[in-house]
């Protein structure tokens, strides 16, 4: 009896967050470990289809960077960085386009599929749903040029809205486009926490191959924005977390609610963070 008790417990517990959810965004950028190994893979998907299930609009948008850099190895051209963006010449872009698009979306959305759920693969190509414009590195008080590398000018929310209106979990490659018809490989956090802000989303959910913002070597579970600006200035956030944390604070200036950090290596960690009263990872409000 016990152990159904326990299932009877973790319900309860669940439901004043499904309740308080219910109808709501939740953008997810999904990247990392939790794409890599299969057991991560199957319970991310089962997470998306039982959000949906329980009234919960998840919108994922995905990287592809490990993906990218096997292809452009097997094909004998060295990846590149510059200020953690990678160069990408028109070569390179029609093959982050092709890995991106063409194979992991695919895979995101065939493992969605494969446990219940009815997702729907996008790029920023299709429908219009990504602008983007060209961005420069800055190196030395001088502006780079990394190539197709770009940011998001607008999102057409419309898109998304009906997906989810008709019950599909959309997925979205982060590849946009500009005016000329120029394509841009956009970074994924970027993009994701420019499409929850388009959505005005409850939630922008960010996946990493760590625990969260740690501050003294211990992870911290919520900051403010003026935590961020003390911490970075202070040098205790540093790397590759300056880009995350900044993407969560321009996302709460433009209207989400609540954004998080969180470790993808923890199966299940988009539930644990939204259905328990303790969550995991940083909460950035």
């Amino acid at each position: 009896m016990k152990k159904y008790m326990d299932k009877v417990n973790t319900l309860t517990e669940s439901f004043p967050y499904i309740r308080e959810f219910y109808g709501k965004t939740i953008v997810i950028k999904y990247g990392g470990h939790a794409m890599s190994e299969d057991s991560l893979r199957k319970s991310f998907a089962l997470d998306m289809v039982l959000l949906k299930y329980v009234g919960i609009n998840p919108v994922i948008v995905h990287g592809g960077g490990p993906q990218i850099g096997t292809l452009l190895k097997q094909v004998g051209k060295e990846s590149s960085f510059a200020g953690g963006m990678r160069v990408t010449d028109t070569e390179t872009m029609d093959i982050v386009e092709m890995v991106l698009v063409g194979k992991v979306n695919k895979e995101i959305v065939h493992n969605i599929n494969m446990v219940g759920g009815n997702a729907v693969g996008l790029s920023g190509k299709d429908g219009g749903l990504l602008t983007a414009e060209k961005i420069y590195h800055q190196f030395e008080g001088e502006e780079v040029d990394i190539g197709q590398v770009g940011t998001v000018k607008t999102v057409n929310a419309r898109i998304i809205e009906t997906l989810d209106k008709e019950k599909f979990i959309p997925v979205i490659a982060p590849v946009g486009f500009d005016e000329k018809g120029l394509t841009y490989n956009i970074n994924a956090d970027i993009a994701a926490g420019k499409i929850a802000e388009a959505l005005n989303a409850e939630k922008l959910i960010l996946l990493t191959d760590v625990e969260g913002v740690k501050v003294a070597g211990k992870l911290v579970s919520s900051l403010k924005r003026g935590d961020v600006a003390d911490f970075i200035q202070q040098e205790e956030i540093t790397g590759g977390m300056i880009p995350k944390v900044n993407c969560c604070l321009n996302a709460i200036a433009n209207g989400v609610h609540k954004t998080h950090i969180i470790d993808g290596r923890v199966e299940h960690a988009v539930l644990l963070e939204i259905f328990t009263d303790a969550g995991i990872g940083t909460e950035i409000v």
